[in-house]
């Protein structure tokens, strides 16, 4: 049994040192008194039990010691002289006979093939372990791993024709309640009459994301990471930055800021601020989210087994409990699945459950209004939401709105708890061309409309339509990943997101830009210019599926069903390393 100490000092034997020491010891130990035919016999043997040991301890110990070769020699001719002690009388060598030295021939090719390769071995042990260099770094240097990545973006987003304006927002957000809608931010007004919303106009940026990430193994079991990135700090789905800004600086946000403990291969447990611990999509997650909490995975990362399952379970506060002005937010989220390899193939399934606690809202009573610390404590605030989900009006119904929404509180109509199931199957028959297929389908269980209409007080004349399910799939044919000048992936995917399928916070902030209640297609071709560096093209089309502006019947206000269309081009130009 070895130690620790022993295990970590232990170096990988090289084909060419292996050689070697075979060729020597060969010629060594070839050193017999073969004066007969027993002799010969007894010099093989030798040979064949040194040749056994040499290859025992090279499997066991992964290294050859001056020491270890010498009890191997030892050991071999003794077993020799007992296999020559067995033999009959007559057939034993004289004790008189002269040995003889034999030197196997080695072509000179062999030779040159053996000093190139130690050489090359011992320049690239030297430079690896900086021998003799006093300037050499501190250990904690080669402990430390840096990433990055730049991407520069144009951005056209072009609005549907057939768009309702921002006045018809407005006006429906200042109905008497009660009042619903699923686009509360194109409510916004200046100077309480002026609808400050885009729906109609098209928009051209340039965007400039910019990250900067690095990973410390600070022990043998721990991990810290951290990582910079451009953008708001108070949008948790966007890391963009738009250019056009006065020439003012852009600022870096910590983006990243975790713990992980991994004490063997089967057992990660991150906390802090981390990466998206789920198997996923941007379907339920946006690629951009990062999670504060705590998530553990239970499940093989480097195993050779071609059935991989994997468990995660995670929870994560997203509202800091503040009594009695708010109520505590709270994600929790379990997910179980498997994958499986052959050949150069795989397919990766995973069934995940994710439960917001207290995040519905409820309507606030007159007893209330404006005089208690809680007043508002079920907004789903605009700095939270996208879009798409149903709101109601909250407030108290002696809270009368006046012209503009100033004063409006709106709340998630609906609880969310979402089923989702990913599904991946990478064909690698034509490496390195690859043919990858993503589904993925959510429900949540949590909309119940007899329970939304109790809970708010809405009827099903001001809450009409709206779902619950949304699945999306892809198919991309190409690289797995465009790293190498060349290298090329195209994709096609379709998308469908009912209104209250998904959170809308957390959901895709690009397509449809950003939220739920819409479906379309995504169009997409990457393309490697260079090592690490690639350009892409992105064509995305989405139209809202229910009303943007449910009808408020009970309230007075009613409008045509209004819609939300917009098509995106989106050309990125990025690298990373």
């Amino acid at each position: 049994m070895k130690t620790p100490q022993e295990v970590e000092h232990v170096k990988p034997v090289s084909p060419s040192r292996i050689r070697l020491l075979a060729a020597a010891l060969a010629a060594g130990i070839a050193f017999t008194p073969a004066a007969r035919a027993a002799g010969e016999r007894e010099s093989l043997e030798m040979l064949r039990e040194t040749t056994l040991n040499l290859i025992n301890v090279l499997v066991e110990q992964g290294v050859m010691s001056k020491e270890k070769a010498d009890a191997l020699v030892k050991a071999a001719q003794q077993k020799a002289a007992q296999t020559v002690a067995a033999l009959p009388q007559e057939e034993r060598p004289a004790a008189e006979a002269k040995p003889r030295i034999r030197v196997p021939y080695v072509p000179e090719v062999v030779k040159k093939e053996l000093r190139d390769e130690i050489r090359q071995e011992v320049l690239a042990q030297a430079k690896a372990e900086r021998w003799g260099d006093p300037g050499a770094l501190p250990d904690w240097v080669g402990r430390i791993k840096w990433e990055g990545d730049v991407r520069l973006r144009y951005q056209s987003d072009m609005m549907g024709k057939g768009n309702a304006p921002a006045s018809d927002y407005v006006g429906a957000a200042a109905a008497i309640l009660p009042s619903t809608t699923r686009i509360a931010d194109f409510s916004g007004t200046r100077g309480g009459t002026v609808a400050t919303a885009n729906t109609l106009e098209d928009r051209e940026r340039v965007r400039l994301r910019a990250r900067l990430g690095m990973s410390a193994k600070v022990s043998d079991d721990f991990i810290f990471g951290a990582r910079l990135a451009t953008g708001s700090a108070t949008d948790r789905v966007s890391t963009n930055q738009t250019l056009g800004q006065d020439f003012n600086k852009y600022t870096f946000s910590l983006d990243r800021a975790y713990l992980k403990y991994e004490p063997n291969d089967w057992l990660s447990v991150s906390g802090g601020r981390i990466p998206n611990p789920w198997f996923s999509t941007d379907l339920v997650w946006d690629e951009n989210l990062n999670f504060e909490g705590v998530a553990a995975t239970l499940g093989s990362r480097h195993g050779v087994d071609a059935f991989k399952p994997f468990l995660t379970v995670g929870v994560f506060p997203i509202r800091e409990s503040n009594p009695p002005t708010r109520n505590g937010r709270m994600l929790e989220g379990a997910q179980t699945g498997f994958q499986w390899d052959w050949a150069q193939s795989s397919f990766k399934l995973g069934a995940a459950f994710y439960a917001f606690n207290n995040f519905e809202g409820h309507p606030e009573t007159d007893a209330s209004f404006l005089t208690a610390a809680s007043y508002g404590r079920y907004e789903y605030e605009a700095g939270l939401r996208q879009k798409g989900n149903t709101l109601f009006r909250t407030n108290a119904p002696s809270d009368i709105p006046g012209a503009g929404v100033s004063n409006t509180i709106w709340g998630l109509a609906s609880r969310f708890r979402e089923v989702n199931l990913t599904a991946m199957l990478d064909l690698g028959q034509w490496d390195p061309v690859h043919a990858i297929l993503i589904g993925d389908y959510v429900r949540n269980i949590g909309f119940k409309r007899p329970e939304i209409y109790a809970r708010t007080g809405l009827t099903s004349a001001d809450m009409p339509d709206g779902s619950n399910s949304g699945f999306q799939v892809k198919l991309q044919v190409g690289m797995p990943k465009v790293v190498e000048r060349d290298d090329w992936a195209a994709y096609v995917a379709f998308r469908r997101v009912g209104s209250d399928a998904v959170l809308d916070a957390f959901t895709s902030s690009d397509f449809g830009l950003g939220g739920t209640n819409n479906k379309g297609y995504i169009l997409g071709f990457n393309y490697g210019v260079d090592r690490n560096v690639n350009l892409g093209v992105r064509w995305l089309s989405a139209d809202s599926l229910h009303s943007t502006i449910p009808i408020a019947a009970s309230g007075g206000f009613s409008t045509t069903n209004p819609k939300f269309s917009v098509d995106q081009l989106q050309v990125d130009l990025s690298a990373a390393f």
